[in-house]
């Protein structure tokens, strides 16, 4: 989906963005989408209904977007242009849809330019053979409804997709959890905070494996006294 602002402009495609550090993408990409989303505040989660298309999928790159009219394709096709290797392919439309706009070719010709997935929110079809490819997909659906190639959109536009807003070099991370978005310019910000979130966590784990409870080191047991929570022999 996108704004107002952006259905008033002509429909274009914008060759040039900024794009993130790539060892900030990198290291993202490692942490995984939950790690990520927990240390940027809980924040920038697309819906949970976008999922992997096969589950070992898991990649992480700077967003291309382009917003598309339903069922119809075309601005794919003139993303794929723009797209540099490293990139993430991320696609919404300007109404609700679960047509197969994306499949087995699309796939070839993203990966041939070194695209690390796409995440669509509308259906997608040949899922063996983007499977055999090893090319990774997150969408909305999975329907072999056919699609056309005649209404103009936009690509490289701020975009909303599953309920997150993407801009053009966001950093897309994306893995069996769903798919979280990190803003360009807190990128490195939020790399730290992911080191220092699995920092804390290693230590809890010890603490657990060690035969402690997180009822108490985790101070949860006065919290549950000031809920009023009573423990009762019977």
């Amino acid at each position: 989906m996108a704004s107002a602002a952006t259905l008033l402009m002509k429909p274009k495609v914008v060759r040039r963005i900024s794009r993130p550090d790539v060892a900030a993408v990198k290291a993202l990409g490692e942490f995984g989408v939950a790690t990520v989303h927990e240390a940027q505040g809980r924040t920038g989660l697309m819906r949970p209904y976008m999922r992997p298309i096969y589950p070992s999928a898991k990649a992480a790159g700077p967003a291309v977007t382009v917003l598309s009219a339903p069922g119809d394709n075309i601005m794919i096709h003139a993303a794929v242009e723009v797209c540099q290797p490293g990139d993430f392919l991320v696609v919404t439309t300007t109404s609700e849809s679960t047509d197969g706009m994306f499949g087995e070719l699309l796939a070839t010709s993203l990966a041939t330019r070194g695209v690390v997935g796409l995440i669509i929110e509308a259906g997608v079809r040949d899922v063996s053979e983007l499977t055999a490819m090893d090319f990774p997909v997150w969408s909305k659906a999975v329907h072999a409804q056919g699609t056309v190639k005649d209404t103009p959109g936009w690509v490289n536009v701020p975009i909303v997709c599953a309920g997150a807003t993407v801009n053009p070099g966001d950093v897309i991370v994306a893995d069996q959890d769903g798919v979280v978005v990190v803003p360009r310019e807190s990128s490195e910000e939020v790399v730290k905070a992911s080191h220092a979130r699995i920092t804390k966590e290693e230590k809890a784990r010890e603490r657990l494996r060690n035969g402690e409870l997180g009822l108490d080191f985790y101070g949860l047991r006065v919290k549950l006294n000031d809920l009023g929570v009573e423990f009762v022999e019977e």
